[in-house]
């Protein structure tokens, strides 16, 4: 074999620049093509709907419009709840399950992605936020970092997708994001005990200990009786759906619309009863219409530019790790491809345009997006249906919602948080990997016991180390013929034995 010819640096450089980045030669398709045909192809690579929307037909639409429904009456309920929980009235969580949906139904590539706001990115986002401007003393500067850090998370992400970095998130190891999520969903849980119990004075810090005491200290004059009945009561309800769903399949829609149903069925309760004449607490005035623009209330200059920016990185990253763990996850039992350079795009763009239309970050649920495959759903079409449903709802019904308690939505959060802590993914870490094991009860408890930013610090720090470790220390493996056979094994001297 003759030794092959000397590359000058620069050879040397693009070819590892190709080979990191442009492995799948993204450009292979426009070779030799005619102009207006290239043009095609760059929409086409742009907004993924042009290609699959050619063999779209009325069965399709069917499945979307059922998935798409019933998805509608499961984040409806959700986004007034999650909303809350990112210290925003009720309407901004529904005109982020409205604008998001739209543009990622044009520019995404996953079929079963369902879109609007979660619980993680609703709790980092009004945790980090609310340590900068306190939502309740000034409620329009809060606001406006809020959309500030949202149009800054869809920089981040469109960034990732446009110079194909995705390679980046792989920092965040699956081990950090099962101990980051049981840790977010623990205190998520712990926050609504609030709303459960019917306390008024309750502590702005996130750890468990500052929450503890805050509950227990006012167990003799803060907690409401009818606001736990109410709370415990629909806790239970929505329990006994998710039981039913998961133990018969085919009654998913049972656990999809418990949520509604609650919310209908707590309002018209409290509505007859008068019960916030007795100190419960109840969501009081939504704002009704379309989204309004919030483009002029981006911070552009000074301080809070640098703090939405710092607080957009973050959950723009978060954002970005759940929705293509879902996308690909969706996508392996359907067996297509996801692209998640254009995934990272989609998301980006939507979140961009979202912070300019009162929305705050959304990304892909996976509540949503597992009850949207169970309903059969067939393309990002789903999206579209779920969006209108959401419009009417602002345009129409959101007075309704005015008797709403406040518990009922906090029973809502619980239920929803409860399956991301995932115990057997964590017993499965210990058995293969006690490094990984470590990493996720690092992100755990510095989530649960300091807050949701000292965890996530943890969880990257120990997920690059491990990297770093694997880099300058790999794995070798010694290996010799077993006597007699052409099989050959590691520790060639124990295999000898």
């Amino acid at each position: 074999v003759e030794r092959p010819p000397k590359q000058n640096v620069l050879t040397e450089f693009q070819s590892v620049i190709k080979e990191t980045f442009f492995h799948d030669e993204p450009l292979r398709a426009f070779r030799g093509q005619r102009s207006h045909t290239k043009f095609y192809l760059v929409l086409q690579a742009i907004f993924p709907i042009l290609e699959w929307a050619r063999s779209y037909n009325l069965q399709k639409f069917r499945g979307d419009l059922i998935a798409g429904l019933t998805i509608a009456s499961l984040c409806v309920p959700q986004d007034i709840a999650y909303a809350k929980l990112a210290n925003l009235d009720p309407q901004y969580g529904l005109y982020s399950s409205c604008v998001p949906p739209l543009i990622y139904a044009f520019m995404g590539s996953s079929r079963d992605i369902a879109i609007g706001p979660v619980a993680v990115v609703s709790l980092l986002i009004g945790t980090m936020a609310q340590n900068e401007i306190d939502p309740k003393k000034n409620a329009l500067a809060y606001r406006r970092l809020v959309f500030t850090a949202t149009f800054f998370a869809g920089v981040t992400q469109f960034a990732l997708g446009f110079f194909r970095l995705g390679l980046l998130i792989d920092f965040l190891s699956h081990a950090a994001i099962v101990g980051f999520m049981g840790g977010a969903a623990i205190t998520i849980g712990l926050q609504q005990l609030k709303g459960l119990l019917g306390i008024t004075n309750f502590t702005k810090n996130t750890d468990i200990i500052s929450v503890m005491h805050s509950v227990f200290g006012t167990v003799h004059h803060g907690w409401n009786w009818q606001t736990i009945v109410i709370g415990l009561s629909f806790l239970a309800f929505l329990w006994l759906t998710k039981y039913t769903a998961k133990k018969y399949p085919k009654l998913f829609w049972v656990s999809a619309i418990a949520p509604l149903t609650s919310v209908i069925v707590a309002t018209f309760c409290v509505y007859i009863t008068r019960a916030d004449k007795e100190g419960v607490a109840i969501v009081n005035r939504i704002e009704r219409g379309i989204n309004p623009s919030s483009a002029h209330e981006i911070y552009w200059t000074g301080d809070l530019f640098l703090k939405g920016f710092k607080i957009g990185v973050v959950a723009g990253l978060i954002a970005l790790t759940e929705a293509i763990a879902i996308a690909r996850t969706f996508a392996a039992v359907k067996d297509y491809n996801v692209d998640g350079n254009k995934e990272m795009v989609a998301m980006g763009t939507m979140n961009i345009v979202g912070s300019m239309t009162s929305c705050y970050v959304a990304t892909g649920s996976f509540s949503r997006s597992a009850v949207n495959f169970m309903a059969g759903c067939n393309t990002a079409v789903a999206n579209i249906v779920m969006s209108c449903v959401v419009l009417l709802t602002l345009e129409l019904i959101t007075p309704l919602f005015k008797y709403t308690p406040n518990a009922v939505l906090a029973s809502i959060i619980i239920a929803a948080v409860f399956p991301l802590v995932d115990i057997p993914a964590a017993i499965l870490l210990w058995k293969i990997d006690k490094f990984d094991f470590l990493a996720c009860m690092g992100a755990f408890f510095g989530v649960v016991f300091k807050s949701v930013e000292i965890g996530l610090l943890i969880a990257v720090a120990i997920s690059f180390a491990k990297i770093l470790l694997q880099v300058t220390r790999p794995r070798t493996a010694v290996l010799g013929r077993l006597p007699g056979t052409l099989v050959y094994r590691n520790d060639f001297e124990m295999a000898k034995q």
